[in-house]
């Protein structure tokens, strides 16, 4: 299955965010906000967010807290790599993505061994099957180890090429983070601090709860999402439905978030409680259900990223937000700007 976004726009040089924004003089909060409505767009400031929104409003977050997933490592035949640890499923095989020093694309195979620090990974078979792209790969540990405290002791936080250099684990984290799992920050909210948080709670602004362990970023384009371990609280579930009954919006803080409320979801929008694995790929095909405004980093042109916000909020009014964040020079990636999608309602 292939994800093909309508959304197209060219990303022009230096609009990437290199450090987070406490390295470049800002607030967590002080980032930029582009608040898109059908037809009308507005240029805000992230610690303004409690402005925007109304009393009643639900506002749901992903409490899961990001591990040191890249490990230096070296292939059996003497090639220095990069790992970064995607996963870890229930038989205990870990999902990893092999990578080059320098870059993405390397030369792996069934059979081939990992040497991490204390660990053999075997690698078994392309995940999630033998027909995905050979990026991802199911590897075995052994001796078996947890992912969780391997990492905690060998690790370091996935970086790309974008970034001005390595940064602390700390700067990789959203102030709510509590159930570690994430290959990388759910980065959606990053910009929401404590005294933002705050302020949305003395508004009226209901704050509720979901896991929801975001694996690697770095799909080749078009490549659907993987499957990922997620958790509806049912206390969550009661809120979502009492906020749909009350007419009020259901704020989604990040893609992930979407995907494990869409995941429980019923046709009409109704919200369970649920956990397991989600393989879920929003798109043209299936339009979101339950979520009504979407509060989303930016994603790079192409990427599988951008169906979900189409299927949120509807291509045009995706169209329009990316549109107006290219003319204000807005900043890329997991520590630049953010959009607050509010489809289906005036200014």
């Amino acid at each position: 299955m292939t994800v093909v976004p309508m959304t197209s726009f060219l990303l022009p040089p230096g609009a990437e965010a290199h450090e987070p924004p406490e390295h470049r003089g800002l607030a967590r909060d002080g980032v930029r906000l582009l608040v898109a409505r059908p037809g009308v767009v507005e240029h805000r400031r992230f610690d303004g967010l409690a402005d925007v929104l109304d009393p009643g409003d639900l506002l749901v977050v992903n409490t899961s807290a990001t591990l040191p997933a890249a490990l230096d490592v070296r292939h059996h035949d003497g090639r220095a790599m990069t790992l970064h640890v995607a996963t870890a499923l229930d038989d205990g095989d870990w999902v990893v993505e092999p990578r080059r020093p320098d870059g993405p694309e390397t030369d792996v195979a069934a059979g081939d061994r990992l040497g991490p620090p204390g660990l053999v990974l075997t690698l078994v078979a392309p995940y999630p099957d033998e027909h995905a792209p050979r990026r991802l790969w199911r590897a075995r540990p052994w001796p078996p180890v947890s992912r969780i405290g391997y990492l905690a002791t060998y690790g370091r936080p996935i970086a790309y090429g974008h970034l001005a250099g390595r940064f602390p684990l700390a700067d990789h984290q959203t102030v709510y983070a509590t159930v570690p799992g994430s290959a990388e920050m759910p980065s959606a909210g990053r910009p929401l601090s404590e005294r933002l948080l705050v302020r949305l709670m003395a508004r009226g602004i209901t704050i509720a709860p979901l896991v929801l362990h975001a694996g690697v970023s770095s799909p080749e384009k078009h490549e659907p999402p993987s499957p990922e371990p997620y958790t509806v609280p049912a206390a969550t579930a009661r809120l979502v439905n009492s906020a749909h009954g009350a007419g009020a919006r259901v704020v989604a803080v990040g893609t992930t978030v979407v995907r494990a409320l869409e995941t429980v979801a019923a046709p009409d929008g109704t919200v369970s409680p649920g956990h397991g694995w989600t393989d879920l790929v929003l798109g043209a095909h299936r339009p979101a259900r339950t979520v009504t405004g979407l509060i989303s980093g930016l994603h790079e042109p192409e990427a599988s990223h951008l169906a979900l916000l189409e299927a949120v909020a509807g291509p045009a009014l995706v169209g329009e937000t990316y549109a107006a964040a290219v003319a204000a020079r807005y900043r890329w990636h997991e520590f630049g700007d953010s959009t607050l999608l509010l489809p289906g309602e005036e200014p």
